[in-house]
């Protein structure tokens, strides 16, 4: 992305400014690990945060493949429901990023997140899980 901001710039184009918050950091080890937005010390210096917390364990899907080491962790600005960062550690994670990479690029809040449907059971429903439960309203744990 970084490229094409440059390409831009070479061409004459105005390039869009780069949001550094918006890009997903993945790390391919075992369990993976993958991050968007703020860390939860960040997201709390800007103002008042609620944090969903989801466990693989309680998740279907991990539990049939017997992969259940690890967790995603929301974080949302309360007054807001602006989703400001989201965290994963565990099988696939590097993937699923996208999706709240998605949520974060179009600023969606906690409350189209909560309507959202995901396929059960996938490992992706934990993205879902803990975004219900930055807000109380877990499913499965």
């Amino acid at each position: 992305h970084e490229g094409i901001i440059a390409v831009e710039g070479i061409v004459g184009e105005m390039p869009h400014p780069l949001n550094k918050e918006r890009i997903p950091g993945c790390t391919y080890s075992h369990p993976q690990i993958a991050s968007i937005g703020l860390s939860e010390v960040q997201a709390g210096e800007r103002g008042e945060i609620k944090v969903g917390r989801f466990p693989l364990l309680a998740n279907g899907k991990a539990v049939a493949v017997n992969d259940t080491e690890g967790l995603v962790k929301t974080i949302f600005d309360a007054s807001t429901g602006a989703l400001l960062g989201a965290h994963m550690i565990g099988p696939g994670v590097t993937e699923m990023i996208q999706g709240f990479a998605v949520a974060i690029g179009l600023e969606t809040t906690e409350a189209e997140l909560m309507d959202t449907i995901f396929p059960h059971p996938t490992l992706s429903e934990a993205m879902h899980e803990s975004v219900l439960s930055a807000f109380g309203r877990t499913i499965n744990f």
